[in-house]
């Protein structure tokens, strides 16, 4: 195993605090802010989203036996991966897709503008843009948060995506290691976005993410590392594999647990 391993939260300065009567900003600043970063951190208005003639469908709806296995037979199929492995695979990569899109605006508003988005299961809703889902809240909401911690955005670990990992893991036989595994990897990958989109956040967003992988489900998934450009503060290693290096053409993952084994043939 490399000895590169290193624990860095204490030497990332904490954001500056907000104090807790403090006004949130305007949300359509916040909303506005978070889609400059990229598409995964876009959060749309449900209620604007449907005057606009989209397809806006509920949380519940998007878990539906249903639903969830249309969405993973089209990633399947767009993976090129063949039954019955196939289906587990696209299973893994479904959820993290949907983690990724789910995690990564609640991370950046806390990061960037020091508030919590309202997103629970009653006020979360994607809508079928041109574009692909998008996450869309009614009504969209923010408030003021005095500063990060372990439990800023536990509330979204545990009732929003531990249902996702629970229902994906019984419906596909995909083991919750993995499925976990996945959700961090989003942590992570958001984490990178913005240090490369946002450098003058990145120990404010080196923080937060740290904190949510201390989360009790996403504490035993990874671990964080000296840094790897373009990565700030740390570089995550995750402790187990999407599959995707199962798929024709596919490989490893920069965060993969088999990147050790990989590196170390080298």
């Amino acid at each position: 195993m490399s000895s590169d391993r290193t624990d860095t939260t204490a030497a990332v300065p904490a954001p500056r605090r907000t104090g807790v009567g403090a006004a949130p900003p305007p949300v359509r600043d916040v909303l506005a802010g978070l889609a400059a970063v990229g598409p995964f951190f876009e959060l749309l208005d449900a209620t604007a989203e449907r005057a606009a003639g989209r397809t806006v469908r509920s949380f519940a709806d998007v878990l539906a036996p249903d639903a969830l296995l249309d969405r993973v037979e089209r990633t399947r199929a767009a993976l090129g991966a063949p039954p019955p492995l196939g289906r587990r695979i696209a299973a893994s990569i479904a959820v993290q897709g949907l983690a990724a899109k789910l995690l990564s605006a609640p991370v950046a508003a806390l990061a960037l503008h020091r508030v919590l988005v309202d997103l629970r299961p009653s006020t979360l809703w994607w809508s079928a843009t041109p574009l692909g889902d998008v996450v869309a809240l009614d009504p969209p909401r923010v408030t003021p948060c005095a500063g990060p911690g372990p439990d800023a955005l536990a509330p979204l670990v545990d009732r929003v995506l531990a249902p996702l990992v629970e229902t994906a893991g019984e419906r596909f036989g995909v083991s919750g290691r993995v499925l976990w595994g996945n959700v961090a990897s989003s942590v992570a990958g958001a984490k990178r976005v913005l240090d490369i989109q946002r450098p003058d956040a990145a120990d404010a967003v080196a923080v937060v993410a740290a904190d949510l992988l201390g989360h009790p489900r996403l504490a035993g998934t990874g671990e964080r590392r000296t840094p790897v450009a373009p990565d700030h503060a740390w570089t995550f290693r995750r402790h187990s594999c999407c599959l995707y290096y199962r798929v024709p053409g596919g490989s490893t993952c920069a965060d993969c647990v088999l990147a050790d084994l990989r590196d170390a043939d080298r």
